[in-house]
């Protein structure tokens, strides 16, 4: 049996942790982790900041504790300076400063993502947050408690951008959104459906000062102010979330690269140095919508890409089957989801692309309780006919339909064998020519 390190234990370590303790017993693993927790689920950040959760307590779903229980030796507040490929031995710096070596059979990389942090004046000022573990959380939401904090400003209008105008609003804080974009959530959706989002966000009073770039934070020590091409803003507090970077820095120029610095991986998760393995938001994912490799940082990614290495490590091999990018938003009740691609993604890259757009009530007229109306586009290649995203949005909890487009795109189903498919009918649920047949009835 071999020794596997494990560089990093948060979604995608410990997914591979559990997998290799789990069904391939036997195996040391060794884990090192430069954080003080593991597990955190930073997408329910937002949650816990806005109070729309009691406390952080239900947003970890493992701890050092468990592994060890489970056969593990875990490193908590262990940097991983520096890696020997052709020794098969990592270098660690403790928290005591004290040096650690160990050698592997297998190594695993799950070293994650880094907030980027733009190179502008007042970057560095007081209040000027960061939100990507479970500190930031914690320091945001005691800062918040005071009077003195009335006007958040939010940089970066993505998923955690848009989630976090959300939290600060439900404190009754002054909030402004900025985004270089002229729209929020551009990468997921396009415009027919980020405006739905936007005219929300605006409805529960959220500034927006989209196609905006900033050029300067200011403030004496504390942050005062935010300023943009375009205008300023009044800013108590500032969070940037303008997206995040692999956190790639170990390794040097050994371990081939995405174009954005992510470890590039094939579909065992394997780099291109023997025996060693990259997972999560480090690494790249085989995109289905695409056919070929790219970054989507997600927490499910993360988790599958850690069981494939995992049993890949241990000699069992298997191959992702790829992913969609599949992703969702409830922002004030409206729920939007989407998986691969965009209308606009796919014609920048090149596609032949149409969309089909329906929009319809969930259930029958008849029904009157729970009964909102859903907005649906398919896009599909015109060429292939085969479909390569899909976007819905209601107030409804349409989320579980997102899961077929998933599927659909990476099993290359056409749009004309959607309209086909047998989708079931009750009036409890949906309708008799739902909103998924007459999209795909409606494409050209």
């Amino acid at each position: 049996m071999s020794k596997i390190v494990v560089v990093g234990a948060n979604h995608a370590g410990t997914a591979a942790i559990k997998t290799i303790l789990s069904n391939h017993p036997g195996h040391q693993v060794s884990v090192y982790d430069s954080n003080s927790n593991i597990s955190f689920l930073g997408c329910g950040m937002a949650l816990w900041i806005g109070a729309q959760i009691d406390g952080p307590e239900g947003l970890f779903y493992s701890s050092k504790e468990q592994l060890e229980s489970m056969g593990a030796v875990i490193h908590m507040e262990s940097k991983v300076e520096d890696i020997n490929f052709e020794q098969k031995k990592i270098f660690a710096r403790a928290k005591d400063g004290s040096a650690l070596e160990e050698n592997y059979d297998k190594l695993i990389l799950a070293t994650g993502s880094w907030p980027i942090v733009p190179n502008i004046p007042g970057k560095d000022l007081e209040n000027v947050q960061l939100v990507k573990l479970y500190q930031h959380a914690g320091d945001v939401i005691e800062k918040i408690k005071s009077p003195d904090i009335k006007n958040v400003v939010v940089v970066g209008a993505g998923y955690i951008g848009v989630e976090l105008a959300e939290a600060f609003q439900r404190h009754g804080k002054n909030t402004t959104l900025i985004d270089i974009e002229k729209t929020c959530l551009p990468v997921y959706y396009d415009d027919e459906f980020t405006s739905l989002m936007n005219q929300n966000l605006q409805d529960h009073g959220i500034h927006l000062a989209f196609g905006e770039r900033v050029v300067e934070i200011r403030g004496s020590g504390k942050v005062e102010e935010v300023v943009t091409d375009k205008g300023a803003y009044p800013a108590d507090m500032v969070v940037l979330c303008i997206g995040f970077r692999p956190n790639t820095n170990l390794g040097g120029e050994k371990v081939e690269r995405f174009k954005n610095g992510a470890y590039l991986v094939n579909k065992k998760q394997e780099t291109s140095v023997k025996d060693v393995f990259a997972i999560g938001d480090c690494a790249t994912v085989y995109d289905n919508s695409v056919n070929a490799p790219n970054y989507i940082a997600l927490a499910t990614n993360a988790v599958r890409s850690g069981i494939v290495a995992a049993h890949n490590a241990c000699g069992t091999e298997i191959e992702s089957v790829g992913v969609q990018g599949s992703n969702g938003i409830n922002i004030y009740d409206l729920k939007m989801v989407s998986t691969g691609l965009t209308l606009k993604k796919a014609r920048s890259l090149g596609i032949n692309a149409l969309a089909t757009d329906f929009e319809d009530l969930q259930k029958p007229e008849f029904m009157k309780s729970e009964n909102p109306p859903v907005k649906i586009r398919i896009v599909y290649d015109a060429d292939s006919r085969v479909i390569l995203g899909a976007q819905m949005a209601s107030t409804y909890d349409i989320s579980m339909g997102i899961h077929l487009f998933s599927l659909a795109i990476q099993e290359k189903v056409t749009i004309e064998k959607l309209a086909l498919t047998d989708i079931f009918f009750l009036p409890h649920f949906n309708k008799p020519y739902n909103y998924i047949t007459m999209a795909a009835i409606s494409a050209k």
